[in-house]
């Protein structure tokens, strides 16, 4: 047991005893969440260079983190949905029978943490007390993990009080073991409450709190319980009159959650009164309250975000939320204890290592004359939620805010046009099961392809992705306010492949539009895919954008939708008996609107 046992619950510490005699840690030690233990845990992982501390002036209490070159992102061929029927876990998912994954990765886990400490880490993923909160509780022996956990969810002995003797945990285990990459392991045992991770330690594979429980896990609970687990950011727009509606929007990782979610209005709405404010970046629990509405809570405490492209422009929030209190992994590290990363703000350091740790300086080249990058594209930085200048007030609200509309988007170079509107529920459930998306470096697998991602769940839906859609669709029929739902796409391109849309803060201008249609006001016209807004509807104020561009970016090209259409329903073929006859309707109705509209054009 933990040398300073801080828990009677039984199961708990059975638990323990068992995960520690396949482990065989050195010691074992309960963190306590207190910050006097941290410190001491910080200057240990200083000391064994796990983790390096930055300059006290410029980066307070900030430290550097390196994970090993073949461990910088999710391993989604790595991660697998472990139920005891194969269906269940469906076809997007990679599936291993719950005996076989035990028993491969127990040969893993076992005697690899002789010599190390085995951390108990008990967290919580929402607020205590909250009806959405969930308990778990990390074995790790990574500081490294302890420390970006305590920046991520609630730790330590106020979770243990509200665990009190309950069984009701998720179990997790994490090992780093020895990094190799062909033995690493993410697990899910959704019929267990577990999940074990094994020879990694990059932060979606091993902050256990984070993807693992609060998506892969939650979406098997939610179903069963019947709420939402979801890959959204939730933002709160505050408009002149001083009303606040809220919005939960699914992007692929990469594709600009953060950004939406951390937006300054631009001058134009700004000057009006305007204000957005941040709930959260990157995952939503969504229930449905005694008056059938749709609220939502962020389960984290902090941001796990790219630090590639943040900067003062792109994000100055998100600039403020780093100063200080931040974990940064991959980036450039400065000998004066800076750090520094593409498309960041100011000059890299003089003399620096890049995220490899080798000699690094601005337009160093590779034998082939390639630009060598300082930070991997990938990078990250762990700040606490509350540092952030646009953190709602409501954030930690254990009812949670209430929804007004839903919002899908992705990469799409040439296809969606910058938003629309879905027609009814089913047909915003079907465009979010029909999402697709250019492939991003915090995904495994080649970039810039495209690939389908219904509701930015594709890596984190734990059990079968037909059920998921079936959910989506009963839960619609079991509220009694609707919010409507959208698409939006800031990544249009020209023919001479520029962005049309500046994106950013001018994104604002698109949920301004948004938000007055789910109110039932502002205008749109009705297109084959969804209603478009007409080409004065959206606030362009102080913007400097054509008519023609604007005329690009809402167009709908029907023969491109077609194509569209028939890889939807290729990707629909896959899911089986499982897709919901309401979205094999919703593809049909969508083919019997493109066709009218071609032959309306040949007449």
């Amino acid at each position: 047991m933990p040398e300073d046992n801080l828990t009677q619950n039984k199961h708990l510490q059975k638990w323990i005893q068992e995960m520690a005699e396949l482990c065989q840690p050195d010691k074992v030690v309960w963190v306590d969440g207190s910050e006097a233990q941290l410190e001491v845990l910080r200057a240990e992982a200083a000391g064994t260079g796990e983790m390096i501390k930055l300059d006290p002036v410029k980066h307070p209490n900030s430290y550097y983190h390196r994970t090993h070159r073949n461990d910088v992102a999710r391993t989604e061929d790595k991660t697998f949905i472990c139920t005891r029927n194969k269906a269940d876990a469906g076809p997007t998912n990679n599936w291993k029978s719950p005996e076989d994954a035990y028993a491969e990765a127990s040969g893993f886990f076992r005697g690899s943490m002789r010599g190390r400490t085995m951390y108990v880490v008990p967290f919580a993923m929402g607020p205590l007390g909250s009806p959405f909160r969930k308990i778990g509780v990390e074995l790790t022996d990574s500081i490294y993990v302890v420390l970006n956990m305590r920046i991520m969810c609630i730790i330590g002995n106020p979770v243990s009080e509200e665990l009190g003797a309950s069984n009701d945990f998720t179990r997790c285990l994490h090992g780093k073991g020895t990094l190799d990459a062909d033995k690493r392991r993410i697990l899910h045992f959704p019929e267990d409450n577990t999940v074990w991770s094994v020879n990694s330690g990059y932060g979606g594979n091993v902050l256990l709190g984070k993807k693992c429980l609060a998506l892969r896990i939650a979406s098997w609970m939610a179903k069963q319980e019947g709420w939402l687990a979801e890959h959204m950011l939730i933002l709160g727009v505050e408009d002149p009159s001083g009303r606040t509606e809220y919005i939960a929007a699914a992007f692929p990782s990469a594709c600009g959650k953060t950004n939406l979610a951390m937006l300054l209005p631009p001058e134009g709405l700004r000057s009006k009164g305007y204000k957005i404010w941040t709930v959260g970046d990157d995952i939503a629990w969504i229930r449905l309250d005694a008056k059938g509405q749709f609220r939502a809570i962020n389960p984290e405490t902090g941001f796990f975000g790219v630090a590639p492209g943040t900067n003062i422009r792109t994000n100055p929030s998100a600039v403020a939320s780093v100063r200080k209190n931040t974990i940064f992994t991959n980036v450039v590290l400065g000998k004066d204890g800076t750090v520094w990363w593409e498309e960041g703000d100011g000059e890299p350091p003089a003399d620096a290592v890049d995220w490899l740790g080798r000699p690094w300086h601005l337009g160093i080249k590779d034998a082939d004359g390639k630009p060598i990058a300082g930070a991997h594209a990938n990078s990250r930085f762990t700040a606490p939620f509350n540092q952030c200048p646009s953190a709602s007030p409501h954030a930690g609200d254990p009812e949670g805010v209430p929804i007004s509309a839903f919002v899908f988007g992705g990469r799409r170079n040439t296809l969606a046009p910058l938003v629309y509107e879905a027609f009814s529920w089913d047909h915003g459930v079907f465009v979010g099961s029909s999402m697709a998306s250019e492939r991003t470096a915090a995904q495994f697998g080649k970039q810039g392809e495209v690939r389908r991602d219904p509701f930015a769940m594709l890596p984190f839906c734990g059990y079968h992705m037909g059920r998921y859609f079936q959910h989506w669709i009963d839960m619609g029929r079991a509220a009694k306010t609707l919010p409507k739902i959208f698409h939006v796409n800031w990544f249009k391109r020209g023919q001479d492949n520029r962005f049309l849309w500046p994106g950013y803060g001018e994104n604002l201008r698109v949920l301004e539009w948004i938000l007055e249609r789910a109110r039932g006001e502002g205008d749109a016209e009705a297109t084959p895919i969804g209603y478009v807004p007409t080409p004065d509807a959206l606030d362009l104020a102080g913007l400097e954008i054509d008519s023609d561009t604007m005329e690009e970016l809402l167009k709908v090209d029907v023969n491109s939708w077609k194509h569209e259409a028939d890889d939807i329903e290729a990707f629909f073929a896959t899911l089986g008996s499982e897709l919901p006859s309401e979205l094999r309707e919703e593809l049909s109705s969508l083919r019997t609107r493109l066709d009218e509209k071609t032959a309306a054009a040949a007449r």
